[in-house]
């Protein structure tokens, strides 16, 4: 089990400042990852960063963890400046990128937009669009005509640093895990700002579902004291990520959480 923070990117965390602070409290305390929402959260009223932004100061303040979204609606980007972005990242950090998608919960930061907010269209445009990601990701020259994308003979320059930059599904829906089995590692959506919402038993069903095991990653949303991580490892887990967002606690009292190291080691 490797352990990881996944920040909001919302209230407290839209002061890009306190993720960046909150990163390098991780980095030194023995924590694996650091991951952060991305939600147009002003579309609600709520003021919020830019995860891309932010992530790239973390990458320069840090040194060891790996760095990615929790999660990115793909169907709300356009997918070439997304794989410019994500490439440009990976090579910043020195090849430490883990690329988290989904479908995106929140209708507003859609349609507020005139964007498509038919779950269909949206999983269409996902589908698409992380075929699209991996092909730019080769660095070699892609030519696509599909349903929603075209690209005209562009090879990306330069590529990610990893050879193939791990993909991570969220999502709990049938249709998300039958998604999640075609690329990395599945991202669970456990926990919300309440607290737990998958049990162990839960993530043991969804990963026999998905049907993967070697070389593949499940992150479990977690919140220490709220739940076990060691639990989660023996369902199947291979990473906990520390919920983290304004209802933990003031921007200190999630430092000194951090700070403190990861809950457990299983």
């Amino acid at each position: 089990m490797r352990y990881g923070v996944c920040l909001a990117n919302l209230g407290t965390f839209s002061d890009p400042s306190v993720p960046v602070r909150v990163a390098q409290a991780a980095d030194a305390g023995g924590w694996d990852g650091v991951f952060i929402w991305d939600h147009l959260a002003f579309a609600w009223g709520v003021p919020a960063a830019d995860p891309w932004t932010v992530l790239a100061a973390i990458a320069t303040s840090t040194e060891r963890v790996r760095l990615g979204t929790a999660v990115t609606p793909v169907a709300r980007r356009r997918p070439h400046v997304l794989a410019h972005q994500v490439a440009t990242l990976d090579n910043l950090s020195g090849g430490r990128v883990t690329f988290g998608a989904g479908l995106g919960g929140s209708t507003s930061e859609f349609d507020k937009f005139g964007e498509p907010t038919d779950p269909r269209v949206r999983a269409a445009k996902l589908d698409e669009g992380l075929e699209l990601l991996r092909r730019l990701w080769s660095g070699e020259e892609v030519t696509h005509r599909g349903e929603h994308y075209t690209v005209e003979g562009v090879a990306l320059a330069p590529p990610p640093v990893q050879r193939r930059l791990p993909i991570w599904i969220g999502g709990n829906r049938p249709a998300s895990l039958l998604r999640a089995a075609r690329w990395d590692g599945w991202l669970a959506d456990s926990a919300d700002p309440t607290g737990m919402t998958l049990s162990p038993d839960d993530i043991a069903r969804s990963i026999a579902t998905i049907g993967r095991s070697r070389d593949y990653d499940v992150a479990v949303l977690g919140e220490s004291g709220r739940g076990d991580p060691v639990a989660y490892a023996e369902s199947g887990a291979t990473w906990w990520l520390e919920n983290l967002h304004d209802r933990r606690g003031s921007a200190e009292e999630v430092l000194r959480l951090v700070s403190a190291g990861p809950p457990t080691r299983a």
